[in-house]
């Protein structure tokens, strides 16, 4: 079982910022941020930010680096995508279309989060207080012509300029 606590709250040690103008670069983004992941390790990563902010694009990046060969949609009315990518379960949740926090206890939400899998949440606002504590949290906001995206990570993230 994962201890749940309040992803606002935590204080993370590394703290970035990047501005990605355009959906490739949103993509280039997202699989750069799959390159960063620890082997065989489980990795919670919360993606906040308005609609149309980029939230799945950057999945879209993250999965395709991966191997995931197919379209990648957000999973607003299933509530999770399950994704096995080289050896290791991914799952990407949609959070969005919740309408209370305790409505992941029906569908086994606690049963994603594996010491291996990696789980994407976008709106995790939406499932307070019911998820493990992020060890990546990026902030998506949109500008005028590009996307700043804030990371707070448990360890450092390595991404080229794009």
């Amino acid at each position: 079982m994962t201890e749940t606590t309040r992803t606002a709250k935590t204080t993370y040690p590394y703290q970035q910022e990047y501005f990605v103008e355009g959906e490739a670069n949103m993509l280039a983004f997202g699989a750069a941020l799959a390159r960063n992941l620890p082997d065989n390790k489980g990795c919670v990563i919360t993606l906040q930010g308005d609609l149309g902010a980029g939230k799945t694009t950057l999945v879209r990046g993250f999965l395709q680096s991966l191997g995931h060969p197919g379209v990648v949609k957000s999973p607003t009315y299933t509530l999770v995508e399950p994704y096995h990518l080289n050896g290791r379960d991914i799952y990407h949740f949609d959070l969005y279309r919740l309408g209370e926090p305790d409505e992941l206890e029906y569908i086994g939400f606690r049963d994603y989060f594996s010491p291996t899998s990696v789980c994407l949440l976008e709106w995790p606002e939406r499932g307070e207080n019911y998820l493990p504590t992020a060890d990546i949290r990026l902030i998506i906001s949109i500008s005028d012509t590009s996307r700043k995206i804030n990371i707070e990570s448990s360890f450092l993230i390595n991404i080229k300029s794009l």
